[in-house]
């Protein structure tokens, strides 16, 4: 099939949290998170969990990609003064105002639909339903990993240039850590994350 004709079969939603099973998502989630660079070994049960208590606020934001009634990509978005500790505990601590910042969650995509514009439909979406909600600044948290990390793949994508080319910029002096099971490891262990930052 070719690129232009995937593009024009795939639509991009905001949907209402029971629009769609949660363990279809939480399926799509743990099966993207496996690859590079979260490594993530995650249960259904937890996941699906997740999602649920993230969307539990009446101004979170689910956006999904499907290919006729498949699910092949999801973000999510919230308000940060309801996300977990991890999140929050590094600007409270700095005296900042979380009740104006929007939350990034998840932004996944299989492998075979990227390169189709649908990572930029995502943010639009979610800039869109934080502005909405009014929210003045935009907010997600990546992984960072070794450069040198043995399970690296060859020619691993940099999503450094996509973040920067929509506004983003690492927050200078925040970062958290996150504690997940990575494939192939028996307990879990910590993560540090790094947060970026884009002013609405």
């Amino acid at each position: 099939m070719m690129q232009a004709d995937l593009d024009a079969q795939i639509r991009v939603e905001r949907i209402g949290r029971d629009d769609m099973s949660l363990r279809a998502l939480a399926t799509l989630r743990m099966t993207v998170f496996r690859g590079w660079p979260y490594l993530y070994d995650g249960s259904l049960d937890y996941e699906a969990g997740y999602l649920a208590e993230f969307l539990s606020d009446a101004a979170a934001v689910l956006v999904v990609a499907r290919l006729g009634d498949i699910p092949v990509g999801m973000a999510t978005a919230s308000p940060m003064a309801t996300q977990s500790d991890a999140v929050k505990a590094p600007f409270l601590e700095a005296g900042v105002d979380v009740s104006r910042f929007f939350y990034f969650g998840e932004s996944v995509l299989l492998p075979q639909f990227r390169g189709l514009g649908l990572g930029h439909r995502f943010f639009d979406e979610r800039e869109a339903a934080a502005r909405n909600a009014g929210a003045n600044n935009a907010i997600f948290c990546v992984v960072a990993r070794d450069a040198d990390h043995p399970l690296r793949p060859e020619g691993a994508r940099d999503l450094t240039s996509f973040w920067e080319g929509r506004g983003y910029r690492i927050a200078p002096g925040f970062t958290t850590t996150m504690r997940w099971k990575d494939v192939g490891q028996a307990e879990e262990s910590d993560h540090p994350m790094r947060f970026w930052l884009k002013p609405l």
